[in-house]
């Protein structure tokens, strides 16, 4: 949140690298801690918190001292797993033998996608990304248009055999019977639902969703592409 300057040693200038103004600070992403009371004994703030309390009143021999409390502590813990033969399963990383380093599981590397992608948190060592799910959407919208389709068409194929079934001549009811008959089974369909159905195609909205739809998809694929030059 401070200002920070270059300062050029050969002639003594300085100048100004960064200077947040107050609507740069009011536009940073909040900060969220989980409760201190509410933190495993695992966790860096409480596990670290004596080393740190150390810190920061600058009594380094304290905190040297703390920190070699909990190296013990590991150490110790290492050492009875070794002669047990327990094997160390890391609920968070794995571990890579080819480069003999420790890697994140959930680490996700791909792009931001500031269309789809809302928020990004850790929830139990996890991370997280909460999405809009325009696909989603899509989908529910589509599949509620369908189901109302159905709806009618099953409730005009009931007026149609409680017809039939009314005191009427035995012609007029195979007349009746066979104008008005409807597959038995609508639960299966297929992507040409509306076809299916006796309909061309779905609702106007449901048009006009998916057209947008294809537009977003081809706006997120040009930024990702972007970003994926960016980041190479």
């Amino acid at each position: 949140d401070g200002e920070v300057h270059i300062n050029e040693l050969k002639n003594g200038n300085t100048e100004m690298f960064w200077n947040p103004t107050s609507e740069v600070r009011r536009q940073r992403l909040k900060r969220h801690i989980v409760l201190f009371e509410e933190q495993t004994d695992f966790e860096s703030e409480r596990l670290w918190q004596h080393v740190t309390s150390a810190i920061n009143k600058g009594d380094q021999h304290k905190a040297t001292q703390e920190k070699f409390v909990l190296e013990e502590e590991q150490r110790n813990a290492a050492r009875e797993r070794r002669e047990s033969g327990t094997e160390w399963k890391p609920l968070l990383f794995r571990h890579d033998a080819g480069t003999n380093e420790w890697h994140y599981k959930y680490e996700d590397l791909r792009p931001w996608d500031p269309l789809n992608d809302i928020a990004q948190f850790e929830k139990d060592g996890i991370l997280q990304t909460m999405e809009r799910h325009l696909s989603t959407r899509m989908s529910n919208h589509k599949a509620t248009c369908i189901n109302n389709q159905i709806t009618r068409h099953k409730r005009s194929a009931k007026d149609c055999r409680r017809r039939k079934t009314s005191d009427q001549p035995s012609n007029h009811s195979q007349n009746t019977e066979s104008s008005c008959s409807t597959p038995e089974s609508v639960q299966e369909l297929s992507d040409d639902d509306g076809k299916y159905l006796g309909f061309e195609s779905l609702c106007t909205q449901c048009g006009k969703e998916m057209n947008h739809l294809k537009e977003i998809h081809s706006a997120v694929l040009s930024l990702q592409k972007a970003q994926q030059d960016i980041h190479r």
